[in-house]
């Protein structure tokens, strides 16, 4: 038992196989611990750099710049509801940059404005350690 919580402290037992791809998928899509956000030339390059646009332009995505030691904590705060209604949703208050389609844009050749602001979001965290999974 000793050792199952030394294990669960220091972040080295597994998670699920469905939580760990989850948890990958959200690593890709929202976060970038680098503070070079923030105009629409970072956007156009990292929606393409992350696979945001392989098949159609996303037409909005969020990348956190914060580490993702910092972005793991907002998973132990307080629960509150997700907008699909479990309530396994956290808040928290994190650096960002918000990228929208300018909707002119054509796939393959998609075009996107940056906004940077510091600002609360919702993430939803499952598992056992709790990792974030998507972006509510």
């Amino acid at each position: 038992l000793l050792l199952l919580l030394t294990l669960l402290g220091l972040g080295l037992v597994q998670p699920s196989y469905g939580q760990d791809r989850m948890y990958h998928r959200f690593l890709r899509q929202h976060v970038d611990p680098e503070e070079t956000g923030g105009n629409d030339t970072y956007c156009n390059l990292m929606m393409q750099r992350r696979k945001m646009t392989a098949r159609q332009c996303k037409r909005f995505n969020t990348f956190v710049h914060e580490d993702i030691w910092n972005i793991r904590s907002i998973c132990s705060t307080t629960n509150i509801q997700c907008k699909n209604g479990k309530m396994n949703c956290h808040e928290g208050v994190v650096r960002v940059t918000d990228c929208r389609e300018t909707g002119s844009s054509r796939f393959p050749n998609c075009r996107y404005r940056a906004s940077a602001s510091t600002r609360h979001v919702v993430i939803a965290c499952e598992g056992d350690p709790q990792l974030p999974v998507h972006f509510d």
